[in-house]
This record gives C-alpha cells, structure tokens and sequence, in this order.
C-alpha cells in the first residue's frame, strides 16, 4: 500500500468493529481505496475503490488508515440490506463509546447524495435510534415495531415513585410499565451481573413493572416474542389501533 492508499469498506468495517453479516465479516477480500486514478487490483485477494478527493475521512485506527466509521457505513450501502445498515447505524450512535451522533449520521447521507446506495441510507435512518446497547436489542426492537406495536424508549432509565433510580432498561414502554429486556451472555455467566439482575427486577415488580427477558433464542420465535409483549402491553392499558375498513360504494 503507498501513502496513498487506505482500507475501507468491509475491511474497514472489521477495524472499527462495526456489526456485520457472518458471511461478509468473514470474506476474505481485503478493500482498499484511494483517491489516485490509476488505483488497480493489484493483488489477488484485494479489492481495490477509487473515490473522489475529500469526499472521505480517513483516520489511523491502531495505526491502521481507515475510512471513518461514518464513511464506512456509507460506503456499506452498496454491499448490504437495510436492516443490516440500521444495526451499524444504531452501533455508531449507540449509548456506550458512540462513534458519532445522529447529525453527522444525517450529514454524511446528505453528502452521499446522488450516488447508489444513498436510497437505502435514508431509509435506514429513519429506522435508527441513538442510546443502544447491542445489536440484538436493535433486533428486538425492530421486531416489535414492525408489529405496529407501541414504539419503546431505548436504554431508558426508570425511577422509583419516591425519585429513587431502578433500572436503565433495555425497552421501555413507559406508560404500559412495561420493560423488554435483552439477556445477553454475561447476564448468564457473570455472577455479579446476576444477582444485580435479581435485585433490580425484585424492585421494579414491587413498583408494579412488567418484566419481560428475552435472550437469543427467543427471537428464532418472533411470533412468540409479539404475543407476549402484547399480552403484557394490553394488561397495561394498551390497545390496538383498529385498522380503517374500506366502506362499499
């Protein structure tokens, strides 16, 4: 690589430790880019980009050169589906260590403008949100809105009726008292993080919260997943909006 030249793309992807398909995090294309006209696969295995002077940031990841993570995401549009996009874009504004906030997100796709890939970057958008945790969480949530379920707050913290904090929940339904939460390894595996559980869940039952845990497994069963936030939505006060029937001329 010449001084010139820097890894993007999927390749940049697996740098940042952005969330990716199994298949497309483990390919074993390397992509590289420059802004130099005359850049050619040179070797096999690599996968060479020419883009356009100063329409990209480039920054040293471990004395790696990378497209920035918000570049890369954009560059992403072209090589994945949507929902794939939407987990990047909930991992670069996510609530720990974010890569970037919700407003260079919209100014990245405004720049993006006019080039393939742009359509499905926008629509991504519409569907991320800032504050989450894991990508199984963006999962969940996907899931239950796609329902026409109530859309929850993310990562959201729930207090007591005297001002006192219980919990940062996962997927909060607030006004259902309602609480989705993603039980990842470490809830299992992590002594500490289990009997912190136990006691945070003891006290948001005795404030009268319905808990409901979801862990890997449960989303191989979707229909199942709804039924139960529903049925825990509906004892708190929710209820679907009926839908408008088309009367006969």
């Amino acid at each position: 690589m010449s001084e010139s030249d820097f890894f993007s793309h999927v390749t940049a992807a697996r740098v940042h430790g952005l969330p990716m398909p199994f298949a497309v995090e483990h390919t074993q294309t390397i992509h590289v880019s420059t802004e130099e006209p005359t850049l050619r696969d040179r070797v096999l295995g690599v996968r060479g980009h020419h883009v356009a002077p100063k329409t990209v940031t480039v920054v040293a990841v471990r004395g790696v050169r990378v497209t920035s993570a918000v570049d890369t995401w954009c560059q992403l549009s072209t090589m994945l589906g949507l929902d794939d996009l939407i987990r990047i874009g909930d991992t670069l504004v996510r609530r720990k260590h974010p890569f970037a906030e919700m407003r260079d997100l919209l100014a990245a796709v405004r720049r993006y403008s006019g080039r393939r890939g742009v359509k499905l970057l926008r629509e991504a958008l519409i569907w991320i949100r800032p504050g989450v945790d894991s990508p199984r969480e963006t999962d969940l949530r996907l899931l239950i809105v796609r329902a026409s379920l109530p859309e929850p707050e993310v990562n959201a913290i729930i207090m007591s009726r005297t001002g006192v904090k219980l919990a940062t929940g996962d997927l909060v339904f607030r006004r259902y008292r309602v609480l989705l939460e993603y039980d990842g390894g470490q809830h299992r595996t992590d002594e500490n993080q289990f009997h912190w559980d136990v006691d945070r869940l003891d006290a948001l039952m005795e404030e009268r919260w319905r808990v409901i845990r979801i862990n890997k497994s449960h989303l191989h069963n979707p229909p199942e997943v709804i039924r139960r936030v529903t049925v825990a939505l509906m004892a708190g006060g929710w209820r679907p909006v009926a839908k408008a029937q088309k009367v006969p001329d």
